[in-house]
C-alpha cells in the first residue's frame, strides 16, 4: 500500500477535481490550542513550517463542470491528518458555510483520526463535525465523499462514512482502527487485505475505487443527479400500447434471454449514469442494480432488478432489498426522483433467505416506498413474480413494457399449488389477469409502453421508447405538489380492487 503511486496532496487533489483556476479558500488563520512552549507548541510550529500548511484540513469553494461546490480536505502530512479542535472548527464553519449558500459538499479524508495531543476533547471533535454533515444532508444538500490513504479512526467512523455518494482512492488503507494500534494493543497483526479500498468495495461499502482524475468525472456526472431542478419542462405525452397479447406469450417472451434488461436500457437510453455499490453497511446484492441516472433531463435514482445477474448469482435475497431501501433512502432525503425497475423471476428460497429476513425486508421495502416523499416511478420491464416484485411496486406511476407480467408466484408455482402440477400453469396465467393490458384495467399499470413486436428484436429503440416514458412521468411529478402527491399515491392502493 506505501509503496504505491505518489498520492496528491490536498491542494494537488483540489486542482485535479475542480475546474482550473476557480479555487477559493474559505480558511481563516487557526487559533492556538497548544499551551505556549510546550511539545504540542513546537509540534504544530514544525509541522505548518514543514508542510506549508497551517492546520491539518482546508476548506473553500469552486467550480467543479461549472457547477458551485463546497470542499473540505484532510492534509496527512501535517500530524497525520489528525483533527482537534481548531481544525473540527475549520470543518463545521464550512459544512454550515456550505448549508447556508445551499451547495454540494465534497469532502476527501486522508487522517489518523483524532489529535491525540489534545485528547478527550479533540475526540468529541467528532460529534459536532458529524451534526454539522447531519444538518447539511438534511437541507436536501448533496454529500459526496472521497477516502484518501490513509482514513481511519474516529474520522472514517463520523464524517467520513456519511456520503450519498462514496469512492476511495486505489490502494488506500481504510479502517476503524490502524494496524499499527492493533497491533501494538493485541501483540499480533491486523490481517493484510482487509482494511483496504477495493475490498471494502467489494464488500459494498464503497461505491467506487478511482483515482482523483476519476474522481472529478464521476462527482461531476453524480451531482448532475443528485442536484435536483425544482421543475423540469414539459415533455410530449409517449404513445401507449393497447396490444392483446396472451398471458403465457407474455411470461415466455419475457424469459428470454436475449431480453434487454435494466443494464440494456440504462446503456442505450440513459446519461450521466453513476452506478452505485451495496448498502454502504457491508452488504451486496448483484441482482440488484442501484445508480444514479438520467433519462433525457430527468434525474432519477434506479433501483432495477437484474434478471442476467439473478441467473448467474442466485435471485433477489435480503441483502438486495436492504441496498434497494439505502436507494429510497437517498431519493427521500435528496428529494430525487425514484424508479424501481421489476425484473425477477422470484425472491431467494434458502436457508440464508430465511435467516437473513427476506420477509421482513420485501415488508419494509413495500412501507418505505409507499411511503416515500419523494416521486416515484414503477417500471414493470419482464418477468414479476411474487414478493421481490411486490416489494418495488408501490408508486405515483407505474408503466409496463408490453409483455411484461406481475403475479404472486411464477404460473407454474400457482399451477403446483392448486393442481399438483406445472401443466396448467399457461391457464392459470391467464386466468389470474398477470398481463399488462390486465393491470392496467385494474388500476394496477397506468401506461404500457410498445414491444415492436418484442423488445428482444428491437433493443435499443425500445430502451429509448421506455427513456422517453420515464421523462414524461417524472417530469409531471416533479411539477405536482408534494403533499397532494403522496395523497393520491396512498388513495391509488386503497382503491384497488375496491370497485
Amino acid at each position: 500500500m506505501n509503496g504505491g503511486p505518489a498520492r496528491p496532496d490536498a491542494r494537488a487533489l483540489i486542482r485535479a477535481v475542480l475546474d482550473a483556476g476557480t479555487w477559493t479558500s474559505w480558511d481563516e488563520p487557526p487559533a492556538d490550542t497548544a499551551p505556549p512552549g510546550s511539545e504540542y507548541a513546537e509540534e504544530l510550529a514544525a509541522a505548518r513550517a514543514k508542510t506549508g500548511y497551517d492546520e491539518s484540513v482546508i476548506t473553500g469553494a469552486g467550480l467543479l463542470g461549472g457547477r458551485r461546490v463546497a470542499v473540505v480536505a484532510c492534509e496527512f502530512s501535517f500530524l497525520a491528518g489528525s483533527i482537534g479542535v481548531a481544525a473540527a472548527d475549520r470543518l463545521v464553519r464550512a459544512i454550515e458555510r456550505a448549508t447556508a449558500e445551499r451547495l454540494p459538499l465534497l469532502a476527501a479524508p486522508a487522517s489518523g483520526g483524532t489529535r491525540m495531543q489534545e485528547g478527550a476533547l479533540a475526540f468529541v471533535q467528532m460529534v459536532k463535525i458529524t451534526a454539522a454533515v447531519s444538518a447539511h444532508r438534511a437541507a436536501g444538500l448533496p454529500y459526496v465523499v472521497y477516502l484518501r490513504h490513509p482514513t481511519t479512526g474516529g474520522v472514517f467512523a463520523s464524517w467520513g462514512s456519511l456520503g450519498h455518494v462514496t469512492a476511495a482512492e486505489p490502494g488506500a488503507m481504510i479502517g476503524f482502527l490502524g494496524p499499527r494500534v492493533f497491533e501494538s494493543l493485541y501483540g499480533y497483526p491486523f490481517p493484510e487485505g482487509v482494511q483496504v479500498a477495493e475490498n471494502l468495495f467489494a464488500h459494498g461499502l464503497v461505491d467506487a475505487v478511482v483515482s482523483a482524475a476519476d474522481a472529478r468525472e464521476i462527482a461531476i456526472r453524480a451531482l448532475s443527479v443528485l442536484c435536483v431542478p425544482e421543475r423540469l419542462d414539459p415533455v410530449p405525452e409517449p404513445a401507449g400500447s393497447d396490444a392483446d397479447v396472451g398471458a403465457w406469450q407474455a411470461i415466455m417472451t419475457s424469459r428470454r434471454d436475449d431480453r434487454p434488461g435494466v443494464r440494456t436500457l440504462l446503456k442505450h437510453a440513459a446519461t450521466d449514469v453513476t452506478p452505485l455499490n451495496g448498502t454502504g453497511a457491508g452488504e451486496n446484492d448483484p441482482g440488484l442494480l442501484l445508480a444514479l441516472a438520467r433519462f433525457g433531463a430527468a434525474p432519477a435514482v434506479v433501483l432495477g432488478q437484474d434478471r442476467r445477474s439473478q441467473r448467474a448469482g442466485g435471485p433477489v435475497g435480503p441483502a438486495g432489498l436492504r441496498v434497494a431501501r439505502r436507494g429510497m433512502h437517498l431519493a427521500a432525503e435528496l428529494g430525487l426522483p425514484l424508479v424501481t425497475v421489476i425484473d425477477t423471476g422470484g425472491a431467494a428460497l434458502s436457508k440464508a433467505a430465511e435467516e437473513g429476513g427476506l420477509a421482513g425486508e420485501i415488508a419494509r421495502s413495500l412501507a418505505d416506498l409507499v411511503m416515500l416523499d419523494a416521486p416515484t416511478v414503477c417500471l414493470l420491464l419482464g418477468e414479476g413474480a411474487g414478493g421481490a416484485a411486490l416489494a418495488l411496486l408501490p408508486a405515483d406511476r407505474v408503466l409496463c413494457a408490453q409483455h411484461a407480467w406481475l403475479s404472486p408466484l411464477p404460473p407454474e408455482g400457482a399451477s403446483a399449488i392448486l393442481y399438483r402440477t406445472v401443466d396448467f400453469a399457461p391457464e392459470i396465467a391467464q386466468a389470474q389477469g398477470v398481463r399488462a393490458m390486465d393491470l392496467k384495467r385494474d388500476g394496477i399499470v397506468d401506461r404500457v409502453i410498445p414491444e415492436c413486436p418484442d423488445a428482444a428484436y428491437e433493443q435499443q429503440a425500445f430502451c429509448e421508447r421506455v427513456a422517453t416514458a420515464l421523462e414524461y412521468e417524472i417530469t409531471g411529478l416533479l411539477a405536482r405538489d408534494p403533499a397532494a402527491r403522496l395523497a393520491d399515491r396512498l388513495a391509488r392502493y386503497r382503491r384497488v380492487g375496491s370497485g
